[in-house]
C-alpha cells in the first residue's frame, strides 16, 4: 500500500508548502498529494482554495514542479489534485517539461478534465476523486440526510467506478474513505484500476484499509503509517 501525504504533509507543517513537501520526504512517503487552484488574477498557485492561497504567499505550480524535479524526489510519485477545470493543458505541459508524466497522477472531482487529460498525455495517470464534495456533511447539522445519501451512493460507486475504469475514462478512483467497503476494492481491482482513499488521520483505519488491499491511503500526518 503506498503512504501518500496529503499535501505533503499537513499536520507536520502548513500544507502546500516547501516545509511539507519536505517533511513527507523525511517520512519516507511514497507518493506527495497537493493542490492546484488558478486564482483570480491568472496564476496558478499550489493552494487548496483562495482563502489558503491569501493565507500566505504560496508557490507557484512552475515553482512546485522544479522541486518535485528535483533529485532530492526522485523515485516519489505525485498526486496532482486539480480543484477546478481549466488548467488541464498548463499542468500537463509541465509535467511533461520536467519528466514527471511517468510517476504522476492527475486527481480531479471533473470527468471532462480526466477526458481532456488523457487526450492531452497518453502517459498520465487519472484518478477520479469522488464524491464533488467540500465539506464532510456527516459532521453537521444535515449529518442525518447525509448518511442517507452516502448510503446511496456506497451502494452505487462500485460499478460506477469500475465502469469509469473498463471505458478508459481514468486509471485510478480516489475515494473518501466512508465510501471503502470490500465490493468496492474487488470491483475497481477486477477492473483493472487502482483504489486511493482520502483522508485518512486514524492509524486504525489506516490499517484497516491496508488489509482490505487498496492501492494507497492519503493522509495528513506520515506519522500514523507503519515504517516502510
Amino acid at each position: 500500500m503506498k503512504r501518500i501525504g496529503h499535501k505533503g504533509a499537513d499536520h507536520v507543517a502548513p500544507g502546500n508548502t516547501l516545509a511539507s513537501f519536505e517533511a513527507a520526504l523525511e517520512h519516507g512517503m511514497d507518493m506527495i498529494e497537493f493542490d492546484v487552484l488558478r486564482l483570480r488574477d491568472g496564476r496558478l498557485v499550489l493552494a487548496h482554495d483562495p482563502s489558503d492561497a491569501a493565507s500566505r504567499e504560496p508557490l507557484t505550480l512552475d515553482e512546485g514542479l522544479d522541486i518535485f524535479a528535483g533529485e532530492a524526489y526522485d523515485g516519489v510519485e505525485l498526486d496532482v489534485d486539480m480543484k477546478i477545470p481549466g488548467y488541464e493543458r498548463e499542468v500537463v505541459s509541465g509535467l511533461r517539461e520536467r519528466g514527471l508524466t511517468g510517476r504522476t497522477i492527475v486527481s480531479t472531482m471533473y470527468r471532462d478534465s480526466l477526458r481532456l487529460v488523457g487526450e492531452l498525455d497518453v502517459e498520465v495517470k487519472r484518478g477520479w476523486s469522488y464524491p464533488n464534495v467540500r465539506r464532510d456533511y456527516t459532521r453537521s447539522v444535515l449529518a442525518p440526510a447525509a448518511l442517507v445519501l452516502l448510503q446511496i451512493l456506497k451502494a452505487r460507486l462500485p460499478e460506477r467506478a469500475a465502469r469509469m475504469v473498463r471505458d478508459g475514462e481514468c486509471e485510478a478512483l480516489m475515494s473518501h474513505f466512508r465510501l471503502v467497503t470490500p465490493r468496492l476494492v474487488r470491483a475497481v481491482n477486477e477492473a483493472g484500476g487502482e483504489l486511493y482513499v482520502w483522508t485518512v488521520d486514524d492509524g486504525d483505519q489506516i490499517r484497516r484499509l491496508e488489509a482490505l488491499g487498496v492501492a494507497g491511503v492519503i493522509s495528513n500526518d506520515p506519522r500514523l503509517f507503519a515504517p516502510a
